[in-house]
């Protein structure tokens, strides 16, 4: 499988189609079948450090960039150097 280049239009697509949907793992899976390519994570926001913010927040979600440069996973907060989309479930709390 080839890595798919993450853009402002793949981020907003995969956006749209996340709020569609109530997020877990089965959700992920469905994010990663319809964007093969794209590496989903799927964790809850108290998983995200708080230093972060994120690159863009949905409707109970929010979205962070990964890449994974020099083969190390990092955050990122440049579009153009992500390899990964991390969505975040914010609690109600």
């Amino acid at each position: 499988m080839s890595v798919v280049a993450i853009d402002a239009d793949t981020l907003a697509a995969v956006a749209a189609r996340a709020a569609e949907l109530e997020l877990s793992e089965a959700s992920i899976s469905h994010l990663r079948r319809e964007w093969p390519g794209v590496h989903f994570t799927f964790c809850g926001e108290d998983d995200v450090p708080a230093r972060l913010t994120p690159f863009l927040a949905g409707d109970g979600f929010n979205i962070y960039l990964v890449n994974n440069a020099d083969h190390c996973v990092a955050f990122t907060s440049q579009i153009e150097a992500a390899t990964g989309i991390v969505l975040a479930t914010v609690s109600e709390d």
